[in-house]
């Protein structure tokens, strides 16, 4: 990976972070948030047979953890073309 020149680099990096830490405060809210701390008003809702709360708990945050490494992979590539340091 090459960069034209270290502004376009930095600005890379800094976006590439924004990236990361605005997914894992979504994996925060959904494993910390509705797992433990909403769990209690979450199980007042039934999903699949099982209370919302513990459901979080036990597979929702580990289906969103999955479904952010994707996310994660789209925005990457997106961000890799944008500043053309992108694999062939």
């Amino acid at each position: 990976m090459s960069f034209e020149n270290n502004e376009k680099a930095l600005n890379y990096w800094r976006e590439n972070l924004r990236l990361v830490l605005s997914l894992l405060a979504v994996w925060f809210v959904v494993s910390y948030g509705c797992g433990i701390l909403l769990a209690d008003m979450l199980n007042n809702i039934h999903f699949m047979g099982f209370k919302l709360g513990f459901w979080f708990a036990q597979q929702g945050s580990i289906y969103v953890f999955v479904a952010l490494i994707f996310v994660y992979a789209y925005k990457a590539n997106a961000l890799d073309k944008k500043y053309n340091v992108h694999e062939e």
